[in-house]
């Protein structure tokens, strides 16, 4: 059965969260804009909010130990960078071609950050390719013949690392946008395409990125994976503009930031490692629980990164230390702050544009249990992401069974990393 693989001692706990993890991907809604307000103790409006459904219970109740009891997490040999370090190799080798062009200087700019030494880890294709593994179970009939590259094929796994390079390119395409709205000077610790290069060039390599990874993803012939990941696009251009043109009571909701947190961050991930059990051939359920896994990890992703904006240091992040709220955005860690510190909302209403405005924020956010709860909140989300994967059908793989691990194992490291 598809839920058999949670431990016996936790699987009361979950039942309660297994309608959660059912619903498919079009009932997946949030709030409208103009529910969003500020209410009493948000931490479980917002798990609400995230269940897409006022008829499920709150999360809070879903108590999958995985990162109370994390020392199996910790101990696990296998790293997840490494079981799939050769196709990240070969996959990086690949983005650096496909973004070749006929103007010299816009192929430049594109190829920007996938250069070696400063692509980073690859942490989506990581996810995307050991779920690929994760997902290596029997299916009834196999996947139809895809055209890749010219070549017809059968090869799942080959149509998989596909959908780990569009969702890159795409991923590179708004971080290289998003440093053009936010008028940002680095990224990665090295001078952003924008500083470096100026504004223009910096959106049209973005564009061109995205118009590559279209080529790719029509590559593969599969309308409902197409969907998907067009589906993604529109989701970061909704999120950036919710963040652009946030009201007062939506600034201050956090029911309304974590639907642009989802929107911005983790419907990328959720929705790319759905495709990858769509193109496996798996089933409807399977496909759910590899985007709840997604969803989930991509959400505690963000909500760490709200922390590392606070606690961080510009070396260790990709971008420089309290780069949010210098340029007005609030997020978790205030969030929280204020319900603690009503009179907090004050200062957010005036903005940030005054030092001194910043200073306050930041005292009250150190009297409160903003930072704490936000890692809460991330610690829940991971959770989720965790129990997902548990919840896949029994596999007797060994190499299914580290894949596995090491999708757990990322759930942990998304939340104690440190930049």
């Amino acid at each position: 059965m598809l839920f058999s693989r949670i431990p016996k001692n936790l699987r009361g706990s979950f039942n309660s969260c297994r309608r959660f993890l059912s619903i498919g991907d079009h009932n997946h809604r949030f709030l409208t804009p103009h529910n969003f307000h500020s209410r009493g103790d948000s931490t479980h409006q917002v798990m609400r909010s995230l269940n897409f459904s006022n008829r499920l219970p709150a999360l809070h109740s879903c108590r999958y130990l995985i990162h109370q009891q994390s020392s199996s997490v910790v101990e696990d040999e296998h790293d997840p960078f490494s079981l799939v370090a050769d196709e990240l190799s070969l996959l990086g080798n690949k983005l650096r071609a496909m973004v070749a062009a006929e103007v010299p200087k816009l192929a430049t700019a594109a190829e920007y950050f996938f250069k070696m030494g400063v692509e980073g880890k690859r942490f989506r294709p990581t996810v995307l390719l050991l779920m690929a593994t994760a997902l290596n179970l029997p299916i009834n009939e196999a996947a139809a013949p895809i055209e890749l590259g010219g070549d017809l094929t059968t090869d799942v796994r080959l149509r998989q690392q596909r959908i780990a390079e569009i969702t890159e390119m795409i991923h590179v395409a708004s971080l290289l946008h998003d440093d053009v709205l936010d008028d940002a000077d680095t990224r990665r610790g090295i001078g952003s395409l924008n500083f470096v290069m100026g504004n223009k060039l910096a959106v049209l390599a973005g564009d061109f990125l995205l118009s590559r990874a279209c080529v790719a993803l029509a590559s593969l012939k599969n309308t409902e994976v197409v969907s998907l990941l067009a589906k993604v696009v529109e989701h970061l251009v909704t999120g950036e503009t919710m963040q652009m043109t946030t009201t007062s009571d939506e600034q201050c909701s956090m029911e309304y930031y974590m639907q642009k947190t989802y929107y911005k961050t983790a419907s990328l991930i959720s929705n790319s490692c759905k495709a990858i059990a769509i193109l496996a051939g798996q089933t409807t359920e399977v496909a759910i629980l590899a985007f709840e896994y997604g969803k989930n990890l991509g959400l505690a992703f963000q909500l760490i990164d709200d922390v590392l904006d606070f606690t961080g240091t510009s070396a260790s992040l990709g971008k420089g230390s309290l780069s949010d709220i210098q340029h007005g955005i609030v997020t978790a860690p205030i969030l929280f702050a204020m319900e603690e510190f009503p009179q907090l909302r004050l200062i957010v209403n005036e903005g940030f544009e005054n030092p001194a405005n910043i200073e306050l924020a930041l005292d009250y956010l150190g009297k409160s249990r903003g930072i704490q709860r936000t890692r809460e909140l991330a610690v829940q989300h991971a959770n989720l992401a965790a129990a997902a994967i548990d919840s896949l059908p029994d596999s007797d793989d060994e190499e299914v069974r580290k894949s596995r691990k090491a999708l757990i194992d990322l759930t942990h490291r998304v939340i104690t990393r440190t930049k």
